[in-house]
């Protein structure tokens, strides 16, 4: 077995790719922030292509980790001289291993917060990309303001603070730049928003402006945030894979990334100071992403979470296992191609239907063993950016959501902390003591996950349509289950109603459980079409 190093790459299996350029000649261009699984199989296998065809050899990666959970990427990127196995599973089971060497350097920042600033205020330096989730952006779920209250942004705008977050570290090397004379850096976010790079740079002005409002301008005249649709599945890494890659390919690596073969990067072309040639490795470069990015994220990202909590309750572990369910399968294309794609614009060179169809064949590959409690964390953060956007646009032009309110109904089940075989579970969330406790109260009013949680849901609380649909949905989870649900949900569709009609209170004795408006054999639950 061979250690991954710099001097080991040589005596690594033949069956193994390794990068066919010298490192040493590589320097730094892009700093990138949240060094994760998905960086590495995404980006970072961008620009390692780029370098083996010899191009690119001045835009190095530089990582850069802020939250204590980092550390063990700083202290594995360090013994293996920042190298990294990427592992493409097939779904004939047969491995693809290939070796990235694109990340040269890495900087834990509470370490050394200067070191990091002053890495990102380098001329060498001409983007600064992101993966800190979707949360890490401090925005508002509902009104999508900036949130100056919060403690860590408060420390970080008081006189001769030490930045501690991403918006101190990334606002202070830009007010060295504008101060040294240096162009601005692009800030390139790689998460999974909508309007990603409209998203950052209203973060990050925001928080400008609270420092210094003519540093905010000067940042909207010169910095550039390019909007941009990332997708390749990678599950995060566990030991039995660290066993599995040793043994096929005779590799000890601490943090491999196993991920399965798809990829795509959309990338809206404006930059401030220049980008790799990203289109020679596949990058599709356009001028406006956002057809591609909400193809996936109503797509792609709320099928994540329409497969997760009914999946996960009726015992499924495995996000192939609820993929290769028929009931299940039909489910996720019934959501995609009644509900979803009619909310879509058409898409460059893209058959939405086709698509579809192919998300659930990328779901069912059972060699990337993705799990479903990781699809089932921070639902807080990822349904209002997913799948609430698809109902709001469905009571809008009065089309169907019935499978869209089965999704949301799932989830306030799960969030009772059981399954349907009375298994406990916890809920991987920031708001999971308020999902927990609003979900506790929906037994005896069947609104009441949705009103205890006005942040996530908004209005939508206290539409009509939606939470009649929504609540008879519920309570056909609670008295058949979710099989049984899912195998009949025409019958829980409704017409559009007034948003105003006092019958969906959640104090209305109509939403108990005994209603007869919610039972299983009303016949007079059918669903108007959108024309």
């Amino acid at each position: 077995m061979t250690v991954l190093t710099g001097e080991a790459l040589a005596q690594l299996n033949a069956d193994v790719s390794v990068p066919q350029y010298d490192r040493r000649r590589v320097t730094t261009g892009i700093v990138h922030i949240g060094v994760g699984g998905f960086h590495r199989s995404h980006e970072a296998m961008y620009i390692d292509t780029l370098m083996n065809n010899g191009a690119a050899m001045d835009w190095g990666i530089c990582g850069i980790g802020l939250q204590p959970s980092n550390i063990r990427m700083r202290d594995a990127l360090a013994a293996q001289d920042g190298l990294y196995t990427l592992v493409l599973r097939h779904s004939d089971g047969t491995w693809g291993a290939r070796v990235i060497g694109s990340i040269v350097e890495y900087l834990f920042a509470p370490d050394d917060p200067e070191a990091a600033i002053e890495k990102m205020a380098a001329p060498a330096t001409r983007i600064v990309s992101l993966t800190v989730t979707e949360g890490g952006y401090n925005l508002d779920a509902v009104t999508g303001e900036f949130n100056s209250s919060d403690a860590s942004v408060v420390a970080d705008l008081r006189p001769g603070a030490v930045p501690r977050t991403v918006f101190g570290l990334v606002t202070e090397a830009l007010a060295r730049r504008r101060a040294r004379g240096i162009p601005a850096f692009t800030v390139l976010s790689c998460d999974n928003i909508q309007g990603n790079g409209h998203t950052s740079q209203r973060a990050f002005t925001a928080f400008a402006r609270l420092r210094d409002p003519g540093l905010a301008d000067w940042m909207t005249r010169h910095v550039r945030f390019p909007n941009c649709m990332v997708d390749r599945i990678t599950p995060q890494t566990t030991d039995t894979d660290r066993a599995e890659l040793s043994r096929r390919f005779g590799i000890d690596d601490q943090w491999p990334v196993l991920c399965e073969p798809f990829t795509q990067w959309v990338l809206e072309d404006s930059f401030a100071d220049g980008r790799p040639p990203l289109e020679d490795a596949g990058v599709q470069i356009v001028s406006d992403v956002e057809p591609y990015e909400l193809m996936k994220l109503r797509l792609l990202n709320a099928s994540h979470q329409a497969l997760c909590y009914p999946g996960y309750l009726v015992g499924y572990r495995l996000v192939h296992e609820v993929t290769t369910d028929p009931l299940f399968a039909r489910f996720l294309l019934d959501y995609m191609t009644k509900e979803a794609i009619p909310t879509l614009r058409p898409v460059p060179g893209v058959d939405l239907v086709h698509y579809a169809n192919q998300l659930i064949e990328r779901f069912s590959n059972p060699e990337v063993r993705d799990t479903v409690a990781r699809l089932c964390a921070n639902a807080s953060d990822l349904i209002p950016k997913f799948l609430l956007p698809v109902i709001r646009q469905q009571l809008a032009t009065g089309g169907p959501l019935t499978r869209s309110a089965a999704v949301v109904a799932s989830w306030a089940r799960y969030a009772e902390g059981t399954d349907e075989n009375g298994e406990t579970h916890e809920m991987d969330d920031n708001l999971a003591p308020q999902l927990e406790a609003a979900a506790r109260r929906q037994r005896r009013h069947r609104t009441a996950f949705l009103s205890g949680n006005r942040a996530v849901f908004g209005e939508l609380a206290d539409d009509a349509r939606f939470t009649q649909v929504y609540s008879s949905i519920l309570t056909s989870l609670y008295e058949r289950g979710v099989r049984e649900t899912l195998a009949d949900l025409d019958r829980y569709a409704t017409p559009a109603l007034a948003d105003d009609n006092p019958a969906m209170a959640d104090d209305n004795p109509a939403m108990a459980d005994h209603n007869p408006a919610m039972a299983d054999h009303n016949p007079g639950r059918r669903e108007r079409k959108s024309p």
